[in-house]
């Protein structure tokens, strides 16, 4: 890590978002800092006007702001708030929220904000956290940030002679109600038009973040049983698990609730709800490839011939399971804000798309602004669950037809030297040409990131893949099998090349 001395702003861009150590520890140097947060809100402001065009000396300009359960956001929030005032901004302090919400207080009538920031560093260690931006337009790019954190500078922009507002208002309030309206008008009950979920028994894990609200706000005023949620209250130090739905211990705790209780249904949200997912009657997890297969059956049955955007390292399980339904599978880059422009892309050339979503849980439908929001991802499942209800069905119904893995794994290497990026690529390059030189593995040619290999003859059928991770100094390398033990015979034939690359710590292989 830089030192004081050194750090430079840009340090915090973490990819679309701006992250860093809000709380100093005996391992982590404080780098979100008081003086840093003061310039990140100097450079939002220069953002807005030379990019966005608001004119923030003759125009009123209405900022939301907002954050999850962290130690840190009440700091970071008064920081940006006394920043904003000072330079002529209206500011709505929404206290507790999600990132979805967030959004949609660029949307909503009643708060109808230029732009809004949410404070938040999803499902990182508590020490960290950061800021989300959006406006009317969407999500903040990753070159939006970059402009952000190199216009960070105090003597750009005076103060104004008229001190803005703070007005407080309860965001989560409003997008709830929103939600429950949604799920209303989507399941069409007349019988039990207020009540839709009467007889349903939901578990909510919130994890200790900001998504608690959907268990009694969202689910029990629909009339679900909510028994058995659990770990409903923020608490920025997360002291049950990682609230994290991409997490195996997270999910796991989610499983054991869901059968403790016997409950029709689970959902696990992330610190933000940005992402979510669900676990079944039987316990059986509807994350990752699972996830991605309910939902797009759903959008595929609304939507014939639809696309659906994941990112690469899904199964091929899951394209073919797609195909049989009709629909298309585009495999993209890693990163939500990556899958969700392919998607807005395909969109502008013609190419009916409904879907942007990975496997770590972000989902952003093409009917709720292509916002990855965890839980208008789970009431558009739980509409679709109470028509299934009315066949007889289980939410599983729908992935029936998905076949599963007998085996997965995953290793991440360390790069080790400098320069990161060069040396990763330069690395997946060799990688490319020793894969050309062994029995049974075939390149496959359809692929936007890394190598992706297909595996057969002593191998077994599978696939794996070696990518760069999209936000750490690290080489990550997935498999896939259908054959019980063939994974552990790849490793080791792939040794040879990875313990001659000096560059990588590859002991965990």
């Amino acid at each position: 890590m830089a030192t004081l001395s050194e750090f430079n702003l840009t340090n915090l861009q973490n990819g679309s978002d701006i992250r860093g150590i809000a709380i100093q520890t005996k391992n982590n140097e404080q780098t979100l800092t008081d003086e840093r947060i003061e310039q990140i809100s100097y450079g939002l402001l220069v953002w807005l006007k030379d990019i966005k065009k608001l004119n923030y000396q003759t125009n009123s300009i209405k900022v939301a702001i907002g954050y999850d359960s962290r130690l840190s956001a009440n700091r970071i929030q008064k920081i940006a708030m006394n920043t904003l005032i000072k330079l002529g901004i209206d500011v709505v302090d929404v206290g507790l929220a999600t990132t979805p919400a967030m959004f949609m207080s660029t949307q909503y009538k009643d708060f109808n904000c230029d732009a809004a920031v949410m404070i938040t560093a999803s499902h990182l260690p508590y020490e960290y956290n950061g800021l989300k931006i959006f406006t009317k337009d969407g999500g903040a790019e990753h070159e939006d940030i970059e402009f952000i954190l190199k216009n960070a500078d105090v003597k750009k922009l005076t103060d104004a002679e008229s001190k803005g507002t703070v007005k407080k208002a309860n965001l989560l309030k409003v997008y709830a109600a929103d939600l429950r309206e949604k799920i209303k008008r989507g399941i069409n009950d007349v019988k039990s038009h207020e009540k839709p979920l009467a007889g349903r028994h939901i578990i909510v894990d919130a994890g200790n973040g900001a998504g608690g609200f959907f268990a009694t706000e969202v689910l029990e005023k629909l009339g679900a049983t909510i028994s058995g949620s659990q770990f409903l209250d923020p608490d920025g130090t997360f002291p049950n698990h990682i609230p994290n739905p991409d997490n195996k211990e997270a999910m796991t705790s989610i499983q054991k609730a869901v059968l403790k209780h016997q409950a029709d249904l689970g959902i696990i949200f992330d610190t933000d709800v940005d992402r979510s997912a669900l676990v079944d009657h039987e316990g059986v997890p509807l994350n990752r490839n699972n996830l991605i297969a309910v939902i797009s059956a759903i959008l595929i049955d609304e939507n014939p011939g639809t696309t659906i955007v994941t990112n690469s390292a899904t199964s091929e399980h899951l394209k073919t399971f797609i195909e049989e339904l009709g629909g298309n599978q585009n495999r993209y880059l890693t990163g939500y804000r990556n899958v969700i422009n392919q998607a807005l892309k395909l969109n502008h050339e013609g190419i009916h798309t409904s879907l942007a979503i990975e496997t770590s849980g972000h989902a952003a439908l093409k009917e709720n602004y292509f916002l990855d929001d965890g839980a208008y991802l789970v009431a558009k499942i739980l509409i679709a669950d109470a028509r299934l209800r009315k066949e007889n069905k289980k939410i599983g119904s729908l992935i029936e037809a998905l076949e599963q893995p007998l085996e997965t794994d995953e290793v991440r290497f360390r790069i080790l030297t400098q320069p990161i990026k060069k040396i990763g690529l330069d690395t997946i390059e060799k990688f490319s040409k020793f894969i050309k030189g062994m029995p049974d593995l075939t390149i496959e040619p359809n692929n936007s990131e890394g190598v992706r290999v297909n595996t057969e003859g002593i191998y077994g059928a599978g696939w794996f893949l070696l990518r760069m991770s999209l936000h750490e100094p690290l080489l990550v390398l997935t498999f896939e099998s259908d054959t019980i033990g063939k994974i552990k015979n790849l490793r080791q034939d792939l040794k040879v090349f990875f313990n001659a690359q000096d560059c990588l710590e590859s002991s965990d292989l």
